[in-house]
């Protein structure tokens, strides 16, 4: 598949704004990239709503996965609309015979990792301080059929510096209700052979150190739970996270996303062609590794996350929206 541009290249006055076009839905995998020569391109669409689903989860389900994908902090840079698409989908959720009594199910011991939260920034102070912030990975692990039982928040940095590790007492109040009060903390860094303590005085904070957390939706799989926290929080986590999940994850981060990028092809090396393709819809561009080259058009659009508009007689179109009403655009067609 070759791309040839012709010569009209538009730069033009937007005179209003147009609404917002795109929601998070991906195509399928080995569609999802565009990759030629120096160049690789991520893109979301929204007129494509096929997936290729490695982890197994019901209709309502996928309504919430597609609603969190694209949302960056965990829920702290939320738009009001995609705020308002995870609230539907969790009160659909909510309102389905999930597990009936969740805390006497083996499915809801293990980590978690925290995908969503309504309160990012003024809840505990391991939300405020680490919640929204893409870089960290953030856990909640349950384990109430111990001696000990327990539910610990933890916050990974990396796997080269190590984690944060909050732990609260548990005991089950009822089929849906875990009663918890924390008690110690501590960071595990991998180049100290030693925990440092968490600098909060648990025993002298009190009831403040004491809470509820509901769970009211646990999936048949094992695989997605919704929990309400008694200072009026909604959370979502998710035992196992999808590939494209994944790969929009360390695009947060800016780190290691050619090697994401390239795990996620390989998972799903089964289902491509021989010569990838791109479907007809209208694109998002949400990251390019694009290097320097002869030129100067691609050169002046480094940096530049615009929009491909792939028609189904095979023309293709860029638009970047440069400043306030001043728009460019550039048109080609698949030879």
């Amino acid at each position: 598949m070759a791309l040839k541009f012709h010569a009209a290249i538009n730069l033009s006055l937007q005179l209003s704004p147009s609404p917002t076009l795109f929601a998070p839905l991906f195509c399928k995998p080995q569609k999802l990239l565009k990759s030629s020569g120096k160049k690789t391109h991520v893109c979301q669409s929204s007129l494509v709503n096929e997936q290729q689903q490695q982890i197994s989860f019901n209709e309502q389900e996928n309504q919430l996965i597609n609603a969190l994908i694209g949302i960056q902090g965990r829920g702290k840079s939320a738009s009001p609309q995609q705020l308002n698409e995870v609230g539907q989908a969790v009160k659909v959720l909510e309102g389905l015979e999930g597990v009936s009594e969740p805390t006497g199910s083996n499915l809801i011991e293990g980590r978690w990792q925290l995908m969503f939260t309504t309160r990012p920034g003024t809840a505990s102070p391991i939300q405020r301080t680490f919640v929204g912030v893409d870089f960290f990975s953030v856990f909640q692990e349950v384990y109430l059929r111990t001696n000990d039982p327990r539910v610990s928040n933890i916050v990974k940095f990396s796997d080269a510096i190590g984690e944060l590790k909050v732990e609260a007492a548990a005991t089950i109040e009822n089929g849906k209700r875990i009663l918890f009060q924390f008690d110690r903390a501590a960071f595990s860094f991998k180049f100290l052979p030693f925990k440092v303590p968490y600098p909060v005085p648990f025993k002298l904070l009190g009831d403040e150190a004491k809470g509820w957390l509901d769970t009211t939706y646990l999936s048949p799989s094992g695989n997605l739970r919704i929990s309400r926290g008694n200072k009026g929080t909604t959370f979502v986590l998710q035992k196992k996270t999808e590939p494209r999940q994944r790969l929009l994850s360390v695009i947060s981060t800016g780190t290691g996303v050619l090697e994401a990028i390239n795990e996620f092809i390989k998972l799903n090396q089964s289902v491509a062609k021989d010569e990838m393709e791109l479907i007809d819809g209208e694109w998002q561009m949400i990251w390019s590794s694009q290097m320097e080259t002869d030129s100067w058009i691609e050169n002046a659009g480094r940096g530049l996350m615009g929009k491909q508009i792939v028609t189904k007689n095979g023309e293709l179109k860029f638009v970047v929206d440069i400043l306030l009403g001043v728009r460019f655009s550039m048109t080609g067609t698949f030879v």
